[in-house]
């Protein structure tokens, strides 16, 4: 009798579960303010640490997952993943088996990740943004500003708080491979 009172019992809130579900539209939980400022912090800090690397690229690799991949499209919710797990995002930032590599100060391009559209998903959040860099060599023409696509996030909140689990780089203009060694270079000075 205790089986049976007990599997009607779930049977009920399970009936329950799916009618909630239902009334609401199967739609994913809402973000705090306090997700969505922390979502925003972490988008913004990853510019910064791409383009100065900081701690030999583990400051780089701490904004993901330890499981988290990085990839590049040319199209939004694709993506031909070139880095996976922190030890491959770590050298993605800049880091080699002893420190930084060298900074390139002449012509160095500096990335704007601007207007993030957060969404909640049901595992975390989703955001998609959009990629500038300037560059500082300024010429008769200013400093260069340059449309570079955008950002397709996938985040997860951990206990060291959120992180990206995925970050695909999706600009239009570039026919990306499959190798990260044939990302095409910017000649700076032909702009």
């Amino acid at each position: 009798m205790r089986k049976l009172t007990l599997g009607i019992g779930l049977v009920m809130l399970a009936s329950i579960g799916a009618t909630l579900l239902a009334q609401t539209g199967g739609a994913p939980p809402k973000l705090a303010a306090q997700d969505v400022l922390d979502i925003r912090q972490l988008i913004d800090a990853y510019p910064h640490l791409l383009d100065n690397c900081v701690n030999n690229g583990n400051d780089y690799a701490d904004l993901y997952t330890a499981d988290a991949t990085f990839g590049v499209s040319q199209e939004w919710g694709k993506a031909k993943i070139w880095f996976r797990g922190r030890e491959q995002l770590r050298r993605a930032g800049g880091g080699t088996d002893t420190a930084c590599r060298p900074s390139q100060s002449q012509g160095h391009a500096y990335h704007l990740n601007i207007n993030p559209k957060i969404t909640a998903t049901p595992t975390g959040a989703h955001a998609t943004s959009t990629l500038l860099t300037i560059t500082n060599d300024t010429n008769s023409r200013g400093d260069i500003v340059h449309w570079e696509g955008g950002y397709e996030d996938t985040f997860e909140k951990t206990p060291a708080g959120w992180k990206f689990k995925s970050r695909v780089h999706v600009w239009p203009e570039v026919a990306w491979t499959d190798r990260v060694e044939d990302m095409p270079q910017r000649k700076l000075e032909d702009e």
